[in-house]
């Protein structure tokens, strides 16, 4: 067999249905904006934590009101998951998956191996922030801004990998043809916003002058 009439079957099993090339090309914009905005506010917040660490006396930027209030979630338990700052792991992670969304913005076509990497990396953060959440509205009673601004990050990412995956056909079934799914993330965005509106009711009428 020819080894060019090898690669081009191998080809054909990666690559994505008919009109969904451009959605690569969004995907990858989606995690290198998200991944750089995410390796910011990890590193803006990571640097208040050492501030706070050497003077427990220290106002984080972030902490604005009695709601949002870095501060207040910075002294807890679970800002220190693994036994250091949670920043850290937002700089370990999110600048590989915005150097990887810059490959396939630019182009490039990922082996099977690093879309899978991408899913089970962006579930894995989708989940952790999810935790988060519930952690700061049931269990704290406050919101780190700055942390709202990674969740919005990591959700995004972890939609646009999803849809991009399961419109290849690279997570075990047939490639599918997804509409409007934008809706799908936008809904997930108004849920969380609603659960912030009904956890601080007082505090949400305030930002809207009622």
């Amino acid at each position: 067999m020819d080894v060019s009439d090898t690669r081009a079957g191998e080809d054909a099993v990666d690559d994505p249905p008919d009109g969904t090339a451009v959605s690569s090309r969004g995907v990858g914009g989606v995690l290198l904006v998200g991944g750089l905005v995410g390796a910011v506010v990890s590193l803006l917040l990571l640097l208040d934590k050492l501030a706070l660490l050497a003077d427990p006396t220290f106002v984080p930027s972030c902490s604005i009101d009695p709601v949002l209030s870095c501060g207040t979630i910075m002294r807890t338990a679970q800002a220190s998951v693994l036994g250091f700052p949670n920043p850290v792991i937002g700089l370990a992670t999110f600048p590989v998956a915005a150097a990887l969304g810059a490959l396939v913005l630019g182009g490039a076509a990922l082996p099977r191996w690093a879309w899978w990497g991408l899913q089970a990396g962006t579930t894995a953060g989708m989940l952790f922030v999810h935790w988060l959440i519930v952690q700061s509205l049931v269990v704290i009673g406050a919101l780190c801004p700055w942390c709202m601004v990674a969740w919005v990050a990591v959700i995004a990412m972890f939609w646009s990998v999803t849809v991009e995956n399961l419109r290849a056909g690279r997570l075990g079934g047939a490639p599918a043809s997804l509409r409007r799914h934008g809706r799908g993330l936008a809904a997930w965005y108004l849920v969380i916003v609603v659960a912030i509106v009904a956890t601080f009711p007082a505090w949400a009428a305030g930002l809207v002058g009622l």
